[in-house]
């Protein structure tokens, strides 16, 4: 099935938001088992009409967001209807739809939110409950001469739900019974990209030379995808070659995020976290509880970016500090302590170092970081790391550092 994406919005053009519809889409398709041929990004206004016309007979499926609006350069059900001849009629159920959720608000709808109930001749209706737009599905027709088209809406909080309750199933029924690719993903951690390919690219490449497995590389600081997709026999001899290579680098065979696999391991074992951060700025802390259910585990967070802070809330002798520096192990290993005695946790992280651009030394190089772990009943571990890279960078890979550490731990792998 070929799918295009169009996503429309003078805004995108402008940098003023940052398009993330293309990355999501591909995400969601790829659990179908899709993938997208081509993704076009536009400005409102009549750049619309020849970005559709040139999809109509190129794909199976478009896929386009924004320009549904109540405003005049809200016009993508208008060129769509134009491009396919259709006429536009008015749906007396979206003008209820648009009406109740003024009526909730105590006002009444403006005389230009009526353009948003005005749908193409045969077109489909999705319903919007998060917004006044509704989404449109314009069938294929028998002849070919047009794809499936679905208009939906830009904003992520109407157009998210949109696509899982309305589109992912008349996508499913499309697909019928054709037989879909295996997927499988691992998530490797503190391993490079190069040191990868290095070990399972031959063999690997065996496999592709069978024909039919796809390999894939995802590389983000700190941590590395190797994506397996093909049929299901090759798919498990890759993965076999992928496991024997990384026994212990592998946080998980999903596309799970690691503080989902360490909360998940905390919980399913009643165990606790909390978090001493210095040179991470709370960066972990604010990680794990973007993760819905983290109060299960994760109880509380220091943030100890000056010395007095680490004294204070952790009880770091300031003549440790005075001696070692802040950034040093006896520092970290007293944070992490001091850290797991403050919260009553059944573990703790502490992480302290240098994330530049400057600050460093040529004992202590910028990218130097101490990162402790605390557990009940188990001795406190420290090590020293150097990550290479800017600010961001060193922060990021810190954060999965520190919380591959604590996976490692949790799964008898250290």
């Amino acid at each position: 099935m070929k799918i295009e994406i169009l996503n429309t919005g003078t805004e995108l053009m402008l940098g003023k938001v940052v398009n993330t519809h293309g990355a999501w889409f591909g995400r969601e398709l790829f659990k179908l088992g899709l993938r997208a041929q081509r993704q076009t990004c536009v400005p409102d206004g009549e750049a619309i009409r020849e970005a559709i016309a040139e999809s109509l007979t190129r794909c199976d499926v478009l896929l386009i967001t924004g320009g549904l609006g109540p405003t005049t350069d809200d016009i993508t059900r208008e060129i769509t209807a134009e491009l396919l001849g259709l006429p536009l009629l008015l749906d007396e159920s979206v003008v209820r739809h648009i009406e109740g959720i003024f009526a909730h608000h105590g006002r009444k709808p403006p005389p230009g939110n009526e353009r948003q109930a005005m749908v193409p001749e045969g077109a489909n209706v999705l319903d919007n409950p998060n917004g006044t737009a509704p989404g449109l599905h314009v069938p294929a027709r028998p002849d070919g001469s047009s794809p499936h088209l679905f208009l939906l809406p830009g904003p992520p909080r109407e157009l998210h739900p949109m696509f899982h309750d309305q589109v992912v199933p008349r996508l499913r029924s499309l697909l019928g019974d054709t037989a879909l690719p295996t997927f499988l993903n691992f998530r490797i951690i503190n391993v490079g990209e190069s040191a990868i390919a290095e070990k399972i690219e031959q063999p690997l490449d065996a496999l592709v030379g069978l024909g039919g497995l796809e390999v894939g590389y995802c590389a983000r600081p700190g941590e590395v995808d190797v994506r397996l997709i093909g049929p299901s026999g090759l798919v498990a001899t890759g993965a076999e070659i992928v496991r024997r290579a990384f026994p212990t680098e592998i946080a998980t065979e999903s596309e799970a995020e690691l503080q989902e696999v360490v909360l998940d391991l905390l919980t399913a074992r009643g165990e606790t976290l909390s978090t001493a951060e210095s040179c991470t700025g709370g960066l972990i802390a604010s990680t794990l509880t973007d993760v819905p259910g983290a109060s299960r585990a994760f109880l509380r967070g220091y943030v100890t970016y000056a010395n007095e802070a680490k004294t204070d809330l952790l009880g770091v002798p300031p003549e440790m500090l005075a001696a070692h520096g802040a950034v040093s192990e006896p520092v970290a290993r007293a944070m992490v302590e001091g850290c797991r005695h403050a919260a009553g946790t059944t573990h703790a992280l502490s992480v302290t170092g240098i994330a530049g651009p400057d600050g460093g030394s040529e004992e202590k190089p910028v990218g130097t970081v101490f990162i402790g772990l605390a557990s009940e009943g188990r001795e406190t571990r420290v090590v020293r790391l150097r990550h290479p890279g800017d600010r961001p960078t060193v922060k990021m890979r810190t954060l999965r550092s520190a919380l591959d550490l604590l996976r490692r731990r949790l799964q008898g792998l250290e």
